[in-house]
């Protein structure tokens, strides 16, 4: 059994940064991609990034690249996702997942296992 539980979220003004942890605990064999994820009320589950489990590949998408990184300590159980120049358009609810597919996804079909999220909230 794999469990996932995010944390560092919290209420910031645009312009600052956070930085999100993911901690994965159980057994972890197979696991092989992980993933940064968001949603805002109203709207569809957003991909982020993705890292590989052994830390040596990471992507991006468009709408966060040069201002989200996305890392892990190889051979550690923890990911994390460090926003910078936050805008009220990163308020969301920020997810971490993990799954064993081949390859990277944006598709949350694609992840096994789930954390509850961590609130980010973004002022003017």
């Amino acid at each position: 059994q794999v469990q996932v539980a995010e944390s560092g979220g919290g209420m910031v003004q645009a312009g600052e940064s956070l930085r999100l942890s993911c901690t994965i605990s159980g057994n972890p064999v197979g696991l092989r991609i992980l993933a940064w994820f968001r949603q805002a009320p109203g709207n569809e589950r957003e991909w982020l990034a993705c890292i590989n489990w052994g830390a040596t590949a990471t992507l991006y998408a468009d709408s966060v690249k040069g201002r989200f990184t996305i890392s892990k300590e190889n051979g550690k159980s923890s990911v994390y996702l460090q926003m910078n120049t936050l805008t009220p358009d990163d308020t969301a609810m920020y997810f971490c997942a993990v799954g064993r597919a081949p390859r990277f996804s944006s598709a949350p079909s694609a992840y096994d296992h789930w954390g509850q999220g961590t609130q980010v909230t973004v002022s003017d």
